[in-house]
């Protein structure tokens, strides 16, 4: 079985609808077939139907069973034509077991043998006898409910594995942008910790000559600090994969106005406001603030069709919002019919919550779309 479930509202309204149609046959009387004593008793029997079409979920094999069971019992020591609400709970039940275990398990197996008992001894207990037509006709209907039941557990199969397969792309899209985020970083650190080292050096070099436990002490923390910056180029070169490779100039949000340019010359008209007095940013957030902007305008490039859009960095005393909308597609105009990955959307969440940040992205009621990311100073 693929999993459990308590009662949801459709088994409710499943059971309801059998014990309702159970009792207004048994009732008013079924029809084009003769009528049957012990109402009360038949009436009961539907009831009780219902309520193990309501828990039939839980042990899908073992309420066919003992409902097939009871019935052939029913049919073959009281030969009574089947009412018609016996035969569709049993093709509720058998709908259920297949859509709950393995096709070619034993409990499928059983079940679709106790279905076989229940259809022939209700056929055999039909008044008058049944011809080739009823057979066919139970047959065909008893191959439907099967049919969807395996219908069934082979889309939700195949939903869970979507799912799972989602879940992995998703963390490893997590993964490897936080390896980029790690190289990005360890970049500056390892420029700082080479321009400390050098001013290192230059104040040492400025020394007296009697500046001698001075000089020891500065040469220390130049040695410390090349030692340092090997290590963090060697560190650079495992989360690249290649030692060689050479890190491009640091991007950040002085570097904004070029890539709009480089934008505009993709097709899309984007303009820029700065809002409130810029403040110097840390190098990683400088970085990841450009980032963010660069990823958001890509999407829109790649997945809105948009011919506009609109990039706001504002400053205030106690964070950094940017924000980054498109106005969707000209009017009349259809949407891509691509969809993206979601990669963008990781990697800038993942840059915000490097800084303690927030990040939401929300289609606007106006057909745009809109970005925005919050991150404190």
């Amino acid at each position: 079985m693929l999993h459990r479930r308590l009662p949801a509202p459709v088994d409710w309204l499943v059971a309801v609808a059998v014990g309702l149609f159970a009792v207004a046959e048994e009732v008013s009387g079924r029809t084009a077939a003769p009528s049957r004593g012990h109402l009360f008793l038949w009436t009961a029997a539907g009831l009780v139907a219902a309520a193990g079409v309501l828990f039939r979920r839980r042990a899908p094999f073992a309420i066919l069973a003992v409902y097939s069971a009871a019935n052939v019992a029913l049919l073959v020591l009281t030969p009574q034509m089947a009412a018609a609400w016996q035969f569709y709970t049993q093709l509720v039940l058998l709908f259920t077991l297949l859509s709950e275990v393995r096709p070619r398990g034993v409990k499928a197996v059983c079940g679709l043998g106790a279905t076989g008992a229940f259809v022939a001894a209700m056929l055999a207990a039909s008044s008058p006898p049944s011809g080739p037509g009823d057979v066919a006709v139970a047959l065909v209907m008893c191959a439907i409910a099967a049919g969807a039941g395996l219908a069934v557990r082979r889309h939700r199969a195949l939903a869970e594995q979507a799912a799972e397969r989602g879940e992995l792309l998703a963390r490893e899209a997590v993964a490897e942008e936080r390896a980029r985020i790690a190289r990005e970083l360890h970049d500056i650190v390892a420029h700082s910790v080479s321009v400390m080292t050098m001013q290192t050096g230059g104040v040492r070099l400025m020394l007296r000559e009697d500046q001698e436990r001075e000089r020891q002490v500065l040469t220390a923390v130049e040695e410390t600090g090349r030692g340092a910056v090997d290590e963090l180029r060697r560190m650079l070169g495992l989360l690249r994969g290649s030692p060689a490779e050479v890190p491009g100039p640091r991007a950040g949000l002085d570097g904004l106005r070029d890539l709009l340019d480089q934008v505009r010359a993709a097709g899309l008209d984007v303009t820029l406001e700065v809002r409130g007095d810029p403040v110097p940013l840390s190098a990683g957030l400088d970085l990841s603030a450009y980032r963010i902007v660069q990823e958001a305008l890509t999407n829109t490039l790649k997945h809105a069709g948009a011919t506009r859009a609109e990039v706001t960095v504002a400053y205030t005393p106690r964070e950094l919002r940017l924000d980054v909308v498109d106005h969707g597609p000209r009017e009349g105009r259809p949407r891509p019919g691509t969809r993206g990955s979601g990669h963008g959307l990781i990697g800038m969440r993942e840059r915000a919550a490097l800084f303690r940040g927030t990040l939401t992205a929300a289609p606007l009621p106006s057909g745009g779309f809109g970005v925005r990311a919050v991150l404190p100073l």
